[in-house]
C-alpha cells in the first residue's frame, strides 16, 4: 500500500534528490509546500526556473554569473594579481566571509578522483592556463579542500604552474582533513589564507 498519493510522491522523490535531503526532510518540505500559499509556490518554481535557464559560468573564472563575467572578475577593486583556486563556487563564498582576500577566483567545478573518473580533463583548467599566461599573476593559492582528492589537485595545479615561474601557495591547514570549506567559520579561513604555504 502506497502511504502518499501519486503527486506527492513524485515531489518527495524529487525533494530527496537536493543534496543534504534525507527522506524525513523530503517529507517534511513536501508537507510544507502542500500547507504554503500558491502565490509562494508558484514564485519558488519560477525562481528556480529562472535561475536555471539565465545562469551560465562566468568566462575568466567559471564562477555562477548571469553575464560573461562574475561581478568579482569585474570589479576594479579586486587584486588582479592574486588567484584563489577552489573546487565549487559555493567555496569562494565561504573564503568572502572572512573578508580578508581581496584577490580574484578560479573554480575548478571538482578534484581530481579516479576512483569517480574525475582526472584533469574533467575539471575547468584551460581557462585558468590562459589567464595565467596572458598575465602572469603574483600568486595562484590553491585552497581546494583539505582531503585526498582536494590535496592530489592541489599538487596536480603546482606541478602544471611551476614551469611557468608563478608562485604557488596552499592554504594552511587551519582546516581539519577531511572538511569542506563551505561548512568552515570565518576565524579557520582566515587562519587557513595567513598560513599558506609554498608548493614546489
Amino acid at each position: 500500500m502506497n502511504l502518499y498519493t501519486e503527486p506527492l510522491g513524485r515531489l518527495i522523490e524529487a525533494l530527496k534528490r537536493l543534496p543534504g535531503i534525507g527522506p524525513k526532510s523530503a517529507q517534511r518540505l513536501a508537507f510544507f509546500l502542500l500547507q504554503a500559499d500558491l502565490d509562494y509556490v508558484g514564485s519558488l518554481s519560477q525562481a528556480i526556473i529562472e535561475a536555471r535557464q539565465k545562469i551560465r559560468l562566468c568566462d575568466e573564472c567559471n564562477n555562477y554569473t548571469d553575464g560573461e563575467r562574475c561581478d568579482i572578475c569585474t570589479d576594479p577593486r579586486r587584486d588582479q594579481g592574486l588567484i584563489c583556486v577552489v573546487e565549487k563556487p559555493f567555496d569562494i563564498a565561504a573564503i568572502e566571509k572572512c573578508a580578508r582576500f581581496r584577490g580574484t577566483y578560479h573554480v575548478l567545478h571538482g578534484a581530481l578522483s579516479p576512483i569517480s573518473g574525475i582526472g584533469p580533463d574533467e575539471l575547468k583548467l584551460a581557462n585558468l592556463m590562459v589567464r595565467v599566461r596572458r598575465a602572469p599573476p603574483q600568486e595562484v593559492i590553491l585552497a581546494t579542500n583539505p582531503d585526498v582528492e582536494g590535496e592530489a589537485t592541489a599538487l596536480y595545479l603546482a606541478r602544471l604552474l611551476h614551469p611557468l615561474g608563478v608562485k604557488t601557495s596552499r592554504i594552511a591547514l587551519g582546516l581539519p582533513m577531511g572538511s569542506n570549506l563551505e561548512y568552515a567559520d570565518e576565524i579557520t579561513i582566515q587562519r587557513a589564507l595567513d598560513g599558506r604555504t609554498l608548493l614546489l
